[in-house]
């Protein structure tokens, strides 16, 4: 096993180009990649994933990036690491290609955690799920509207998720949409004039979400609200390795 860690190491990332091709051999490249994980310091492989997914998970759930510390700290794994899912950290430029023509692994889908259809409540956790406040759930609708419309066109739509536990925020891609690092690297290569609208998630237990939305009726803090949106967005953008259209406002 340390030999082939060592192999990996110096020829992974050429290994898995191999998955990029329409193969026979494409299943057993997959059987011997290796990955970086949430569960585990050391390398593991597809197969090891599966055997310790949690009851009620379909998906092995990825998420790419450039560097694995940038990774392990992405807001995007909080609600993973909360309920004990794992994540594979993908940090090699050719995991953003073959993960578009791979879909899947002996039956089990493969998903990135930026999508904006997961439902981590569906997976089973130890604690009994929330019971839903009627009256917070409706003030979260109301305050997403708000969002929307203060936002407008820079963002796809405003919704809340379960994917967060510590930050306020996080930016999704709508199921078959295009993720954020093949999109930047299009964009690079002149094949894209521009990024997409995303869809701007926020976590209805955040302490400044919850602020927002007790002053959503309070046409004296209209010019807060606005301008906390701008600020919150930008966050998420920064997170994600997104540029910000107004750097100097964001400073402000």
């Amino acid at each position: 096993p340390e030999d082939y860690k060592a192999f990996w190491q110096h020829f992974g990332p050429v290994l898995k180009e191999g998955l990029c091709e329409a193969t026979p051999a494409r299943e057993q490249i997959l059987d011997a990649c290796m990955f970086y994980s949430t569960a585990t310091d050391n390398l593991t492989t597809l197969d090891a994933y599966i055997s310790r997914m949690k009851e009620g998970q379909k998906e092995i759930f990825y998420l790419t990036g450039e560097r694995i510390e940038s990774l392990r700290s992405s807001p995007q794994l909080e609600g993973f690491a909360k309920r004990g899912v794992e994540v594979l950290l993908l940090c090699d430029h050719v995991d953003d290609f073959w993960v578009n023509v791979v879909f899947e692994h002996k039956g089990k889908p493969l998903k990135s955690v930026t999508r904006a259809d997961i439902d981590l409540d569906a997976i089973a956790t130890d604690t009994p799920p929330k019971e839903e406040d009627k009256a917070q759930a409706n003030d979260m609708a109301a305050l997403c509207e708000r969002l929307k419309l203060i936002l407008g066109d820079k963002v796809s739509d405003v919704r809340t998720t379960n994917k967060l536990s510590n930050s306020a925020v996080c930016l999704a891609v709508k199921e078959g949409g295009m993720d954020f690092r093949l999109e930047r690297f299009l964009i690079e290569q002149k094949q894209l004039s521009e990024a997409s609208a995303k869809i701007f998630e926020i976590n209805p237990e955040h302490a400044i979400i919850q602020s927002l939305s007790q002053k959503l009726h309070d046409s004296a803090q209209a010019k807060e609200i606005e301008d906390v949106a701008w600020l919150l967005l930008d966050q998420a953008r920064i997170m994600e390795g997104e540029e910000i259209s107004d750097p100097a406002g964001f400073m402000r």
